[in-house]
């Protein structure tokens, strides 16, 4: 009797399902790991600084340069190397130990911006300068990004998995929030130089955090042997996985057309109500103020489903879209603080889906193809609505950043009610990820 084939991935471990959500104590309960509790510190200031310096450079790129669009090339350049290679940084992370990986990346980043902060500091910085560091970080980041999110697997175990995975998700895009708004501020009181040494000792201290981890109490991952046809199977997992799938989609027209506000607020700061820095830092704090309630009410989600990724989609292109017809400033600040919660809301929960969809063996490839289209999105967005912005105006910019997501929301809704996986009811349902027991093989996630 010839056997079964074998399951080229190994079963995944069993993951809790909630049936109601948990008391307030519970909320950041993954903090209790102290492994976690530790790389989380260190995380949430080091995505704070790398966007503290990211807004730094844009500034200054536009100050020297006086362009928009330059601002928008040196954000394709820190992103563009996502968009190329971060399919093979994938099978990287999947391939070698997290915390090597880590280290080294976080120690390049450190070295480029030790040399931005001196050429800001001299007065001899130039906007090549600016643009090649960008590239560099870029590179890093290939590696860097998707390590971050498949290393939390092997800080908590299963136990406290979901609820890890939505606060981690939360300090990647707190830090793209927060960040902004106190780079604003540092704009205004000390420059931009002071900016980039400030991330260069973030930078450090992921370091230092990452070699005081305890490995006794790490969770080891199960390491990909060196094959051929890695990259195809990372991507045939994703393409035969629906919810994976429309997920990577929905982000995909977020991240070209809705996370390029820094190059939208920066020209509303400047041409609209000629606010300058100032105003630039109150837009994104405004924006972080919502994106710390969303962050919050993430981690405490019973389950996430395709059906929430898709209307909170909807529900963020439609607000950023209002703003750009909004009349007074005012109205434009009350609006950003509704964009900032659901920019959280949508992009922990597309993480947490693709999380918890994939299995362990293969994650760090699925997690480089969310990160490549999140990122590397942004870098197709970034000289786009520069383009816009200088062509058409702010106004419109901020239009188009909002009306293409909804658009892509409702397509994306239709297609799934047509096939039957989306359906809006009154009555609770059951979460999407379920556990089920199988006899000879153990636990497996089914979505």
């Amino acid at each position: 009797m010839t056997p079964p084939p074998s399951d080229p991935f190994p079963v995944t471990a069993p993951m809790p399902v909630l049936s109601s959500a948990p008391p307030w104590k519970d909320t950041f309960s993954s903090l209790r790991v102290p492994n976690f509790r530790l790389f989380t510190s260190a995380n949430i200031v080091a995505m704070t600084a790398l966007w503290i310096q990211r807004i730094a450079q844009d500034w200054l790129v536009l100050e020297l340069s006086g362009s928009v669009a330059a601002v928008g090339l040196t954000v394709a350049l820190q992103f563009a190397p996502m968009l190329f290679l971060g399919l093979y940084g994938g099978v990287l992370v999947d391939r070698y130990s997290k915390r090597m990986l880590l280290a080294i990346t976080q120690s390049v980043s450190l070295l480029a911006s030790v040399a931005l902060a001196v050429l800001a500091l001299t007065g001899v910085v130039e906007v090549w300068h600016i643009m090649l560091v960008a590239l560099v970080v870029g590179l890093a980041t290939v590696i860097d990004n998707p390590t971050r999110q498949v290393f939390v697997n092997e800080l908590v175990g299963p136990k406290y998995l979901r609820n890890a995975i939505s606060l981690n998700s939360s300090v990647f895009q707190l830090g793209a929030l927060i960040g902004p708004a106190i780079g604003g501020v540092l704009l205004v009181s000390v420059g931009a130089g002071w900016s980039f040494a400030i991330n260069a000792v973030a930078c450090l201290g992921v370091v230092i955090t990452v070699l005081r981890l305890n490995p006794a109490t790490l969770y080891p991952a199960p390491v990909a042997p060196r094959a051929k046809g890695q990259l195809k199977e990372g991507l045939s997992y994703v393409l035969a996985k629906p919810t994976i799938l429309w997920t990577v989609v929905m982000v995909a027209f977020v991240a070209v057309f809705a996370l390029n506000m820094p190059v939208l607020l920066a020209a509303y700061a400047s041409d609209v109500f000629d606010s300058g820095p100032g105003g630039y830092g109150l837009f994104n704090s405004l924006v972080a103020v919502g994106a710390l309630a969303g962050a919050v009410l993430s981690t405490r989600r019973t389950s996430i489903r395709l059906r929430a990724v898709v209307i909170t989609g909807l529900a963020w292109g439609t607000i950023q879209a209002i703003v750009s017809g909004a009349p007074t400033e005012p109205v434009v600040c009350v609006l950003l603080v509704l964009v900032g919660f659901c920019t959280l809301q949508f992009l922990t929960g597309a993480n947490q889906l693709i999380q918890l969809s994939s299995n362990v063996s293969i994650r760090g490839r699925v997690m480089s193809v969310y990160v490549l289209v999140l990122l590397g999105g942004q870098a197709l967005g970034g000289p786009l609505m520069g383009w816009l912005v200088e062509s058409y105006g702010p106004q419109f910019g901020m239009l188009v950043s909002g009306v293409v997501p909804a658009a892509a929301a409702l397509v994306v809704g239709v297609l799934l009610a047509r096939s039957g996986r989306f359906t809006v009811r009154l009555r609770r349902r059951l979460p999407l990820v379920a556990i089920v027991q199988h006899q000879q093989t153990g636990s497996r996630a089914i979505c």
